[in-house]
C-alpha cells in the first residue's frame, strides 16, 4: 500500500491540513500504517499536483494561511481502484523471531530481556487498543458502514497484539525453564 491510498481514506473520512492528518495518524491509521509528518506533506505536494486532491487555503490570524485538503474526483477514483484491486496476504518478517532463532549462538540472557521488552510494548499498545475500543465503540453489535470498518481494523490489531503478547509469554516461559546455560 502506498502512502496515498491512506491518506486518501483519511481523507474520505474527514478533511483536514497536514499537521492534522500526521495528528490523526498517530492517534488511528498510524498503529497500521506509519507515516512521519515529512512524509505526509510531501505526499499530499503529490496528490494535489495528481489532482487527488485539492486544497483549500484558510486564513487564520497570527499565522500563515492552514491548507485544508479534502479527495477530489480523481482521488475518489483511486481509492476505488486500489480497494477493488487484491492485496498479497501479510508475510511475518520479524527481527525478533530471527534473534530467538540465533539466541544459543550469543548472549541468550540479552535476547530474553528483548523479548520481555516487546512483550511490555506490544501489552501497552493492546491496553491502548482496548481502551480506544471502550471509548469509541461501546456498542459493537450497533455499528455499521464506516464506524464498522473502523472497528474491525481495530479488533485486527486487538487480536495481532494479544497474540504477540501471548507469544512472548510463552517464549519468556520456556527460556526461563531451560535456564542459562
Amino acid at each position: 500500500m502506498a502512502l496515498e491510498h491512506a491518506l486518501l481514506v483519511a481523507l474520505s473520512e474527514r478533511s483536514g491540513s497536514g499537521y492534522e492528518l500526521a495528528r490523526r495518524f498517530d492517534r488511528s491509521i498510524g498503529f497500521f500504517w506509519a507515516a512521519t509528518h515529512q512524509q505526509i506533506y510531501r505526499v499530499l505536494r503529490r496528490m494535489e499536483e495528481a489532482g487527488w486532491v485539492v486544497r483549500t487555503d484558510v486564513a487564520q490570524e497570527g499565522r500563515p494561511d492552514k491548507k485544508v485538503y479534502q479527495v477530489a474526483a480523481a482521488g475518489r477514483d483511486e481509492l476505488a481502484r486500489w480497494l477493488a484491486e487484491p492485496v498479497q496476504p501479510t508475510t511475518l518478517r520479524d527481527e525478533l523471531g530471527v534473534k530467538l532463532r540465533g539466541a544459543s549462538l550469543g548472549d541468550e540472557g540479552a535476547v530474553l530481556r528483548e523479548v520481555e521488552r516487546h512483550r511490555d510494548e506490544h501489552a501497552a499498545r493492546l491496553e491502548a487498543y482496548k481502551s480506544i475500543q471502550r471509548r469509541d465503540f461501546p456498542k459493537p453489535d450497533a455499528l455499521n458502514g464506516r464506524e464498522l470498518h473502523q472497528y474491525l481494523v481495530l479488533r485486527g490489531g486487538i487480536r495481532a497484539e494479544q497474540s504477540f503478547v501471548d507469544w512472548c509469554a510463552e517464549v519468556v516461559d520456556a527460556l526461563r525453564a531451560e535456564g542459562p546455560r
